[in-house]
């Protein structure tokens, strides 16, 4: 089945070594990403818990590509996340462009198919708005 693509950016005023660092900085996630808590598991991989327990989602990834203060991707292994991610950080005028990106293979077939049209804008102002929390807490104060 063709995956979906969601994709944000964010102008960050700070340097790529402390916006890359903050957004690696897997137990600080929970800083601003919304209701996620992150961990290293391992050398490659990674755990991130979406939601409030009971009721959430497990996604495990493995670091595919590390290169830092400019680039990591994933690819999510997960049971009901599946795909590639990646965060970009580049210099830009004032401080950084970051640029959060995802293409994912939705889960339950046809029906996620069906609902992403309805999910997307949902999912990319999500998207946005932790890059915004991102952008607010790496800002110099």
């Amino acid at each position: 089945m063709k995956p979906v693509y969601a994709a944000a950016a964010v102008h960050v005023p700070a340097p790529p070594e402390q916006v890359f660092a903050v957004m690696t900085d897997w137990p600080r996630h929970q800083e601003w990403m919304l209701l996620t808590h992150a961990r290293r598991v391992g050398e490659d991989g990674l755990e991130a818990y979406t939601g409030v327990w009971p009721f959430g989602i497990l996604d495990t990834m493995t670091i595919t590509h590390w290169e830092p203060p400019v680039l990591v991707r994933v690819t999510h292994t997960g049971r009901f996340v599946r795909g590639r991610g990646a965060f970009s950080v580049r210099p830009q005028r004032g401080g950084s462009r970051v640029i959060w990106a995802e293409e994912l293979d939705l889960p339950f077939g046809a029906l996620g198919r069906a609902a992403w049209p309805l999910a997307q804008p949902f999912a990319a102002a999500l998207v946005r708005l932790c890059l915004r929390r991102l952008a607010r807490l790496v800002a110099p104060a």
